[in-house]
């Protein structure tokens, strides 16, 4: 691994520097919430999109925001309810009395940062409609294609804890999304701190942006270039095997699943100013980019089981040397 790395420098000093300020904005506004913004800023340096899971008032809205703000992008919040319409999200073709003809109204998704508050609550129908324009970017209406600006991050929360009146994300979007974040409750300290900065205001009307929508595309691009070499890789898709053949496990980690984790691999390596990813990189990320994608067994619930469990179970008993191939 160290001789691959030695022939190859990607310039992960920018990708640092410019993580180092998203985090330091974002900081002003959620306390005590360092992992859940790395998690965060590792999916947008590898162009995904977030599932902030958790329970009300932890932040997940704030995170999207202070996101959306410190990136200086354009920010829509989209509050999903069950009368919530896909041409509400995605826009509408009407007729123009003026031309005579056909125009397309742009819904909210055209946005930078799209949140999709409560996305549970809307009806399969219209979350689906967020399918296409997360894997392809793209809204196809009436048969044209009308493509994004990037960078583009669908942000999407839900309560994992009430379920009247909601409608749970089928597995295909759930895979659609790069990782799942929870943020948790802040310990004492940080909440102390929360409440002397709300003193004089919300810290988010005070969020200014620090990087360009340049600088993301160009760090995007710089993680795309992080070294992963085979024995990684081998380790990476060795974790999504052991998914599909869990005895608590209905259905494993997907192929999209094992992409998305050597994503996040070289996100993290370039975090750690490393232009090589090491298994501990993949360590780092699996339970935010693999938990989400597993479809558990009615026992396993039953006993409590949770896919975070699985994952962590599943690290513990794979080695990171696997055998060399005979």
């Amino acid at each position: 691994m160290m001789e691959a790395a030695s022939t190859h420098h990607p310039n992960v000093e920018s990708v640092q520097a410019i993580a180092s300020k998203i985090v330091e904005s974002i900081g002003r506004v959620l306390v005590g919430k360092e992992r859940a913004v790395e998690e965060a800023l590792c999916t947008l340096l590898c162009d995904g999109h977030i599932l902030a899971e958790d329970v009300p008032g932890v932040g997940k809205t704030m995170l999207a925001r202070a996101l959306a703000g410190s990136l200086g992008v354009s920010f829509r919040r989209i509050q999903f309810t069950p009368d919530l319409l896909p041409s509400d999200v995605l826009g509408v073709t009407v007729w123009d009395q003026r031309t005579g003809e056909f125009e397309y109204k742009k819904g909210p998704v055209f946005s930078h940062v799209v949140l999709a508050d409560e996305i549970n609550r809307g009806t399969p129908r219209t979350q689906a409609s967020l399918l296409e324009c997360m894997e392809e970017r793209q809204v196809t209406v009436d048969g044209l294609n009308h493509p994004f600006e990037r960078p583009f991050i669908v942000i999407a929360t839900q309560n994992p804890v009430e379920f009247e009146g909601t409608f749970p994300l089928p597995e295909a979007q759930l895979d659609r999304f790069f990782a799942r974040v929870t943020l948790g409750y802040p310990d004492p300290a940080s909440e102390v701190a929360m409440l002397e900065r709300l003193r004089s205001g919300h810290p988010i009307e005070n969020v200014q942006q620090v990087v360009t929508s340049e600088e993301i595309l160009h760090v995007q691009e710089i993680v795309r270039s992080v070294h992963v070499a085979r024995s990684v890789s081998e380790y990476i898709v060795e974790l999504a095997r052991q998914t599909r053949s869990h005895s608590d496990v209905e259905l494993g980690v997907s192929p999209r699943g094992s992409m998305a984790l050597f994503r996040a691999a070289q996100a993290q390596a370039a975090l750690a100013g490393r232009g090589y990813a090491l298994p501990d990189d993949v360590k780092r990320m699996a339970v935010p980019v693999l938990s989400h994608r597993l479809v558990l067994k009615a026992e396993a619930a039953l006993h409590g089981i949770g896919a975070v469990q699985v994952i962590e179970d599943v690290l513990e008993k794979t080695p990171l040397e696997l055998p060399a191939e005979k």
